[in-house]
């Protein structure tokens, strides 16, 4: 359904100047921001919301893990775009019939571009997942992951079972160490991978990757004889570690030269606690599609890899949890 005519190609095609004119990658702010609250334009009503999302895509699957982890399947249906992001952005199946992509079932949209212009034909901003959509008003609701999983930490709880409506992964009394954790984690880690990936320039290139690996440093010390980031509990600082960290070796540290070291090498500590996460916690196994992963990355960015050849390894994705050394 192409409603629209305007050429948003320089919005939709991430191979177009992405960069900015000294080579480094600055990441836009996200521009739908509203709340899904109790008296609000939004009110937390079970089926009412749509989740778009991609699995190869980090912001996206923090949406999906927080989703499984409250409970809120019943509540919040989802639909998952194909990896293959071209010239016009995500595609859905029917345009790109990916294995585990999802036709749009609300307006049998083509492309995730399709949906911003319906709420605003002259959107500027980039046209990314997730978006949480409202079905009652035809509206983005928010298309900011990190709220988005506040949202779903919170704004159902009265609906939920009191076993899930008890988890909460943004805990008042852990609030200041967790948000101070997600700032450096952010910048240097979760954009970090995409600003040594993105950069343009050698110098560009290296002040992100130096970063980059000084925060994982610091994560290792952090991570050492631990389960968790914050408070010795489950809290979203992980949640939103976790979705750079399983990409790592797959992808970043190929695609993006983020090379110093490996994750499974280089880093036992932050391995480990990602392995726990992975195969104790379906939430994080279920929503990790490494064929996705893998596939849009070096699929979808042909300003780095033009060929479009997808790596074989790392053999396995993921390391069992428990292995054996063998010298």
């Amino acid at each position: 359904m192409s409603s629209t005519t305007r050429d948003v190609s320089h919005l939709s095609d991430i191979s177009k100047s992405i960069s900015e004119p000294d080579g480094s990658f600055n990441r836009k702010p996200s521009v739908f921001r509203n709340f899904v609250e109790k008296g609000g334009a939004f009110a937390p009503e079970k089926g009412r919301y749509h989740l778009y999302v991609s699995y190869a895509c980090p912001w996206a699957t923090r949406t999906l893990i927080v989703r499984k982890i409250k409970g809120l399947e019943e509540f919040i249906d989802v639909s998952v775009v194909s990896p293959r992001m071209g010239a016009h952005g995500w595609p859905f199946a029917n345009v790109d019939a990916f294995p585990g992509a999802d036709a749009d079932p609300l307006f049998g949209a083509e492309h995730v571009k399709d949906l911003y212009m319906r709420v605003n034909p002259d959107y500027e901003g980039r046209f990314t997942v997730p978006i949480l959509w409202d079905k009652k008003t035809s509206a983005i609701v928010n298309n900011e992951s990190s709220e988005i999983i506040r949202m779903f930490n919170t704004a159902f709880n009265d609906q939920l079972p009191s076993d899930k409506a008890a988890i909460d992964l943004y805990p008042e009394a852990l609030r200041g160490e967790i948000d101070g954790i997600n700032e450096w984690v952010y910048d240097t880690v979760n954009n970090g991978v995409y600003k040594s990936g993105f950069a343009t320039s050698q110098k560009a290139y290296e002040a992100a990757v130096v970063p980059l690996f000084e925060s994982l440093d610091r994560l290792e010390k952090i991570l050492t004889g631990k389960d968790y980031l914050v408070g010795d509990q489950l809290t979203e600082a992980d949640i939103r570690l976790f979705v750079t960290i399983v990409r790592f070796d797959p992808v970043y540290v190929g695609h993006f030269k983020c090379n110093i070291r490996t994750i499974r090498d280089g880093y036992p500590a932050i391995d480990l606690w990602m392995r726990k996460l992975y195969w104790n916690n379906s939430a994080f196994s279920s929503t990790c599609n490494f064929e996705h992963i893998k596939t849009h990355y070096y699929w979808s960015h042909p300003q780095i890899n033009p060929h479009r050849v997808v790596p074989v390894g790392p053999i396995p994705n993921i390391l069992p949890l428990h292995h054996h050394h063998h010298h």
